[in-house]
């Protein structure tokens, strides 16, 4: 006799999320959150304005090491398939302490990569449209980093969050559907500009041997490392279709498949993207393709009618990604929350009876990130602080997994075995497990220290602030001190915090 899950509370968990996400659905949860199109347009004049045509290089790494945590994870969401994935896998592999702080931080780096993902509507809309920017007129700068282009961005920014926070309490079918639409558009897209950008060259792909672009001076290692930022903002995010194991499907079969696939598309899509804007560019060197991006090189190549048309795809595409990712951090906290491990857990735990959804946990994330918007208003940084702040906690939070996991095969307490709803073996590393992972925590080290280093051009633009400059550190200290006395005050309120019991394999022993 096969169980989808815990589906009574004797087993652990009630099912109280509705089993709305097929297998494409989940597919688009993991590629709505990595979303090239958002994040590539969103980032690409920063990573090629830091690194020149060369910073191209960072893609394939980034990407190798990001398909070794892929790995791990795959192997994790087909053993615990339960929402607060990253909350739940470190806290059954480390213990519930371990669990909360990568279930806090990841919380966090949820809600501030929610805010980054809603101002990247300011990189598309004004492009499409003048009369998007408001502030400061249509004929005020737009550009993200710059004041008028900040504020507007978070303008823009709050009203999107608005319309995926209605979405996402509308019910999980209703962002199902809306996340499967916007992915379709995105993966059509994607294939038609790469097609376009291919056939349109200005020179050949050779340029991403060259640091054509970059303005810096002496040793380049530096400038790379900073231009990675691009690459590791883009690829996070494939957990998120464990996020959704609960209303998945045959979660065990489906979800470690959509983690890989969803992260290897992404990576392919991505890095064709990539080559295709750096080839068809007009110049490399005016100074056009740093500060305007990929929207300048599709109006400028493909003329004002066709670029505005694949723009609007971006933009479908943004909402898509804010959506996917607002819903990835509602499940975080709903998780942590049931456990009583999060702050007004009686609240946040609360499904609807009528929509199947955690509205109040979805109205936290939306709330949360308009507010990292609003106070940074001022503050023409915001973009490129916030991409890099809210992914160095997403790789934080992933180190509380991968480290425990990685103890747990050292010290050989074995492996939980299972089948999967088809009667399979569940996805397994085998013998390349300890290897692989071992490797996989390597590279996050170093990326998360690549990350958090107090770069001016990436936290403060001004040079001058040196509060900024240091703001990433300090963010993190202060998240892990208010969680380190929550979680002291809550422990002699209610004791220490009890995982319930989640089957490893789909059939009953």
């Amino acid at each position: 006799m096969s169980t989808s899950l815990s589906d009574t509370p004797a087993l652990g968990y009630a099912q109280e999320l509705r089993r709305g996400v097929g297998t494409f659905s989940s597919f688009a949860a993991g590629f709505s959150f990595v979303s090239i199109l958002t994040t590539v347009f969103q980032l690409f004049g920063l990573g090629f304005g830091l690194g020149g045509a060369s910073f191209f290089w960072a893609w394939p790494l980034v990407f190798a090491g990001q398909l070794l945590v892929a790995l791990c994870f795959a192997e994790l969401a087909a053993r615990w398939p339960v929402s607060g994935a990253i909350f739940q896998w470190s806290g059954r592999l480390a213990g519930t302490t371990a669990g909360w702080f990568a279930g806090w931080v990841m919380v966090i780096g949820q809600i501030l990569t929610v805010a980054a993902a809603a101002i990247a509507i300011q990189v598309v809309l004004p492009s499409i449209w003048s009369g998007f920017q408001i502030v400061g007129g249509s004929g005020a700068d737009s550009a993200v980093t710059s004041p008028t282009g900040a504020q507007n961005a978070v303008l823009l920014g709050v009203i999107l969050l608005v319309v995926t926070t209605v979405v996402n309490i509308a019910g999980i079918r209703h962002m199902a559907a809306a996340t499967s639409v916007g992915v379709t558009i995105e993966i059509v897209a994607v294939i038609a500009l790469v097609f376009a950008l291919f056939v349109l060259p200005e020179r050949g792909p050779d340029v991403v041997f060259h640091h054509e672009g970059w303005t810096g001076t002496g040793a380049y290692l530096p400038a790379f490392l900073a231009s990675s930022l691009m690459a590791a903002y883009v690829m996070v995010g494939f957990d998120s279709a464990g996020e959704l194991s609960e209303e998945t499907h045959s979660p065990r079969r489906t979800t470690p498949r959509t983690i890989l696939h969803a992260l290897i598309a992404s990576a392919v899509g991505g890095a064709l993207l990539i080559i295709g804007a750096l080839m068809a560019a007009p110049s490399l060197t005016d100074g056009n393709l740093a500060t305007g991006g990929l929207s300048w090189v599709l109006t400028e190549r493909l003329g004002g009618v066709l670029g505005r048309l694949f723009l609007c795809c971006v933009a479908v595409a943004v909402f898509a990604c804010t959506l996917a990712i607002q819903t990835a951090g509602a499940r975080m906290i709903y998780s942590m929350a049931r456990d009583k491990a999060f702050p007004f857990h009686r609240a946040l735990s609360k499904v609807s009876p009528r929509t199947g959804t955690p509205v109040g946990a979805s109205i936290v994330v939306g709330v949360g990130a308009a507010i990292a918007l609003v106070v940074n208003i001022g503050q023409s940084a915001i973009f490129t602080a916030l991409s890099s702040l809210c992914i160095a906690m997403l790789y934080l939070a992933y180190l509380g997994v991968t480290v425990p996991l990685l103890i747990a095969r050292l010290r050989g307490t074995g492996w939980p075995r299972g089948v999967d709803e088809q009667g399979k073996p569940l996805f397994s590393l085998g013998r390349w497990g300890i290897p692989l992972n071992a490797l996989a925590v390597v590279y996050q080290i170093g990326m998360a220290v690549n990350l958090l280093w107090p770069r001016p051009e990436i936290y403060d633009l001004t040079g001058e602030t040196w509060w900024l400059r240091w703001s990433a550190l300090l963010v993190v200290a202060l998240s892990l001190a208010t969680g380190a006395g929550y979680l002291l005050f809550t422990r002699r309120l209610r004791g220490r915090i009890e995982l319930r019991h989640v089957p490893h394999t789909a059939q009953e022993s």
